[in-house]
């Protein structure tokens, strides 16, 4: 059941109690209804100081538990996600806009990772062998130590768990520090795994804005960062780790390709790219953000005009964050427009009944982009899709490779041959093949190439084993009778 009802204010999660101690205040806000919903505190280094002070004296209990023992608070934590899926349905729904049936599937999927969190004893085992008579090598993973975890707003639920189950099944402390346009969702995480049995201390939530940013960075006794967000900050945030010797995986932003030939499913094609480009309000780094149109794709172009036609915003369509994005969405198509594009379907001004002050932008469709125009070169991070046209795939193939970022890039044809040179030639860490919104699933990593992704290993999957966690090698000898050689 929808409510937009003003929430009790956001405290820090420090140490396994929620608290707030006189720092000052930044309202939240709705965007389905530009509404106050909340208040949070806008931390200070002090307040960060506390939190890393409780996440390393819960670090050597934590991480001495075996691995099997971590996992069972992770089975109760997965069944708690379940049993109150309708509200942390509601939370997402009111604080970051989306659909409720778009918020549901987000916490069905912290729910997926939760469950690959779990698998870890099935994947992570260490490594011993008998490397010379009477001598055994043995590799151990062991957990970085304090951590912490730097969320966006577009997915208040499901980013965090893109972290933090892997990192603390793997004997790591944390600090999260979400959003402050999205904070609600994470209050109810920590909530949520206190009750599972979650030791005080092993994870802690931070509030605030740049200047926890700031001061994770550069904490000397937090071991590494993770960060999810533009690609402007990742690289603030990167170098800025980085220099303090930590390690860093910072995801930026995204302009994903897809592209169309003539000869893909028109029903199929049509209904994906723009799912692909609506979908979360077109607020998320897998998007659809440019159609590449290869040769003869006008019969295309029109049932999607026709696919927009079903979306109603308020209703099938959720708000995007904040009247500053409205805006700056509604210039990037006004921008367009001036500089010779068509607006073929267009999203600007869109107002929901009841909702009168809402952040809503219809789906749009900008037909005749050219590559330098500024809406085919920037993250626009709204339901809007540039069409530029190509005359063959070679084109296409080059209009994708120029792009700064590489997060995503998909083709739409029936034809295998051609799909695989897409697949082959395209400067994008995930790649789809008739999928608009080609995003891995566990145990397949998500991350992006380029400027979509700063750092080595990938933020979830197997690959983010290697992030959270640092190898002991171990050389044992205990026959001293034993025959001995260069390696003994």
């Amino acid at each position: 059941m929808e409510t937009t009802e003003i929430l009790s204010e956001v405290k820090n999660f420090i140490n396994g109690n929620f608290e707030r101690n006189g720092q000052p205040s930044l309202d939240v806000y709705s965007p389905l209804t530009g509404k106050v919903i909340s208040t949070l505190p806008l931390s200070e280094s002090s307040d960060l100081d506390r939190a890393v002070q409780s996440a390393q004296a819960a670090l050597p209990a934590w991480s001495s538990m075996t691995l099997k023992e971590r996992v069972q608070i992770f089975f109760r934590y997965r069944s708690l996600l379940e049993q109150n899926i309708d509200e942390l349905t509601n939370l997402v729904h009111i604080e970051n806009g989306k659909t409720l049936s778009e918020a549901r599937a987000e916490v069905e999927k912290s729910m997926e990772l939760c469950e690959f969190a779990v698998s870890m004893p099935q994947i992570v085992s260490n490594e011993v062998q008998e490397v010379s008579k009477g001598v055994e090598c043995r590799i151990e993973r062991k957990p970085v130590g304090v951590v912490a975890s730097i969320a966006p707003f577009n997915f208040p639920n499901m980013v965090p768990h893109w972290t933090m189950p892997n990192a603390l099944v793997l004997g790591n402390t944390m600090i999260m520090k979400p959003s402050e346009l999205v904070p609600l969702s994470v209050v109810r995480i920590a909530e949520l795994l206190k009750e599972a049995g979650l030791p005080d201390g092993v994870f802690n939530v931070v509030n605030g804005g740049k200047e926890i940013v700031e001061a994770i960075c550069d904490h000397p006794q937090i071991s590494a960062v993770s960060f999810v967000g533009s690609t402007k900050v990742a690289k603030i945030v990167y170098k800025r780790a980085t220099s303090n010797l930590k390690r860093c995986v910072a995801l930026g932003g995204a302009k994903n390709h897809l592209l169309v030939l003539p000869d893909a499913h028109l029903e199929m094609t049509a209904s994906n790219v723009v799912a692909s480009m609506s979908g979360c309000a077109g607020q998320r780094c897998m998007a659809a953000a440019v159609m590449v149109g290869v040769d003869k794709v006008q019969h295309i172009i029109d049932q999607m005009v026709i696919e927009c036609s079903k979306i109603v915003p308020g209703d099938t369509l959720g708000s995007v964050i904040s009247k500053e994005a409205k805006e700056r969405i509604e210039n990037y198509i006004t921008e367009a427009e001036a500089a010779g594009a068509k607006v073929i379907v267009d999203g600007r001004g869109a107002k929901v009944d009841g909702k009168e002050e809402g952040y809503y932008v219809g789906p749009t469709i900008v037909d005749y982009v050219t590559p330098d125009m500024k809406i085919a070169k920037e993250e626009v991070f709204g339901p809007v899709i540039s069409i530029i046209r190509a005359k063959d795939l070679d084109e296409a193939i080059s209009i994708e490779n120029n792009s700064n970022y590489g997060n995503a890039a998909a083709v739409f044809t029936q034809s295998g041959g051609l799909a695989k040179q897409v697949m082959e030639r395209a400067s994008a860490g995930m790649i789809g093949v008739n999928v608009g919104v080609p995003v891995p699933r566990e145990p397949f990593p998500f991350g992006g190439w380029n400027e979509s992704k700063f750092g080595v290993a990938d933020i979830t999957g197997k690959s983010s084993i290697e992030f959270w966690t640092q190898n002991k090698k171990t050389t044992v000898k205990w026959n001293p009778e034993a025959r001995t050689n260069w390696m003994s």
